[in-house]
């Protein structure tokens, strides 16, 4: 076979990090060239092959004479003269395998001198528990796979630096048992919370990524420009004006996984890139969405984790249902005895300037001659009561200008029947009874195209389309935001956003 990786200077021309280590895997490679053997075969053949934690956790009931198939990668390595012991890992976890060349023979124990830690190979074998209580395979003939021609981190410290783990993810998820686990979860969650939609008669549906406006959320876009359009278009904030246009069609019940951007800071549960699951109920408010929302949780913990308890930080979190239900007016109170939903805007002022409440660095720009009554709640809530909401709580009844598309309060015009649920100071999700009076819905989103032309990047641009299906009529409505990565973050225990997303971005 012809070996085209013989000129080593040119390798380390093009691998910049190059190492003697490195080096010495490229020349095993090469010898493994030389002896006939493909280094990189196309597929695995082999009969049953089955993964280490069904031969673990099945090993009782195993026939000592069955032969079983196997492929891994080698984390550790361990020669003995005649015998070697490796340990493989899989999608599922590890196993040790054993062996000898009197079993495999000289010829093909001289191949398994060229052999890393970090390659991936297939084996056959028996099962066996070593003097020490081990589950072992007694290898009769193994295949290499694929060789790796770069060190594994050191076992014990494997890659600690955040910026590293996140630049090589997949050195993360080998090293790091619980990164690839953190991700197999995330995807069992969404499969779990597909699961309960679909079986409450949903239907999902696809939304855009690109657009010539964006609405459905204040947030600064990110823009890009489609050169047959000759048009310049903006990537997604949010799915919900889409989800509600075909609620007017007629799909009562829908939701979407939405990748959705927004051109904002970056912290612990913040990122300009998130995934958004939006579902909207005709017919229903945001009452019902309360029940959704919290029944969704509990039955992700429930079908991932097996329980609807974690340990995040130092506290206990306990998702089961049902979740407690407070004003964003009581807790204001509560948190800064202002009661803010019985006096005026003035009196409000006087008290937040007597009490000397908020400080510039978490309102910083606040100017309490400008802002409405209600925009003053949402900043006392913002500063002094979201991190108080540790356990599971709805957050529910905002003031009326914190959205346009959503209803009045029913029982308070001053008020939306809107609810945000938080834990551990964390916002989960965003909810209305939907707003589906259409000239209302006009002026409000006038309203917002107005503050956009006035400078105020957050808000969003008339969407038209938008406001024809609403004239068209739609009935009453619930919908419900959940920000899928926060959620993981609670199921998995992980301490920042960043965590639970495989690839995020890197400055370079």
């Amino acid at each position: 076979m012809y070996n085209e990786y013989e000129n080593l200077n040119e390798l380390v021309s093009i691998m910049p990090d190059a190492n003697e280590f490195m080096l010495e895997r490229v020349k095993k490679l090469n010898k493994l060239l030389e002896l006939g053997i493909n280094p990189y075969p196309y597929n695995y053949d082999y009969n049953d092959r089955t993964y280490t934690k069904e031969i673990c956790d099945d090993f009782d009931n195993i026939d000592e004479e069955k032969e079983l198939s196997l492929a891994g990668r080698i984390m550790l390595l361990r020669r003995m003269g005649n015998a070697t012991f490796c340990n493989v890992i899989d999608e599922k976890g590890n196993i040790q395998i054993f062996f000898s060349k009197k079993l495999i023979g000289v010829d093909n124990y001289n191949i398994l001198k060229l052999i890393d830690t970090g390659d991936i190979i297939g084996v056959t074998g028996t099962v066996f528990k070593t003097q020490t209580g081990e589950i072992t395979i007694r290898a009769n003939k193994f295949e290499v796979l694929s060789k790796s021609v770069r060190n594994l981190p050191e076992k014990y410290h494997g890659i600690q630096d955040s910026d590293l783990r996140q630049r090589h993810r997949s050195l993360d998820m080998i090293m790091n048992v619980d990164v690839k686990e953190r991700f197999i979860k995330r995807s069992k969650a969404i499969t779990a919370i597909r699961e309960y939609l679909n079986n409450m008669s949903f239907i999902e549906c696809d939304t855009p990524i690109l657009d010539t406006k964006y609405g459905g959320g204040e947030a600064k876009p990110f823009k890009t420009f489609v050169n047959d359009l000759d048009s310049e278009v903006f990537m997604n904030v949010s799915p919900e004006l889409y989800l509600k246009r075909l609620i007017v069609g007629g799909i009562e019940r829908v939701y979407t996984f939405a990748r959705s951007f927004r051109n904002e800071g970056i912290d612990r549960t913040h990122y300009p890139e998130f995934t958004l699951m939006e579902c909207y109920m005709s017919y229903a408010d945001y009452e019902d969405m309360m029940r959704i929302m919290e029944n969704i949780y509990e039955h992700v913990f429930k079908k991932v984790n097996g329980s609807t308890k974690i340990k995040y930080g130092e506290e206990e979190i306990d998702f089961k249902v049902p979740w407690k239900r407070e004003t964003m007016c009581n807790l204001v109170k509560k948190d800064t005895g202002i009661d803010v939903e019985n006096i005026s805007r003035e009196e409000i002022v006087r008290l937040v300037n007597d009490k000397n409440l908020l400080v510039e660095e978490q309102n910083e720009g606040l100017n309490l001659e400008e802002v409405t009554k209600g925009e003053l709640i949402v900043n006392l809530f913002e500063a002094y009561s979201e991190k108080e909401l540790i356990q599971p709580t709805f957050v529910i009844d905002f003031p009326k200008e914190s959205s346009p598309l959503c209803k009045v309060h029913r029982k308070n015009s001053e008020l939306i029947e809107r609810f945000e649920p938080y834990a551990y100071g964390v916002e989960l999700g965003n909810a209305y009874s939907e707003l589906n009076d259409p000239l209302r819905q006009r002026i409000l989103l006038h309203e917002q195209a107005e503050k956009l032309r006035g400078g105020l990047e957050t808000a969003s641009p008339m969407d038209e389309e938008f406001a024809v299906a609403i004239d068209i009529a739609m009935p009453p409505t619930g919908g419900l935001g959940i920000g899928i990565d926060r959620l993981i973050m609670f199921l998995t225990s992980a301490n920042t956003i960043k965590d639970v997303i495989a690839f995020p971005l890197v400055k370079r």
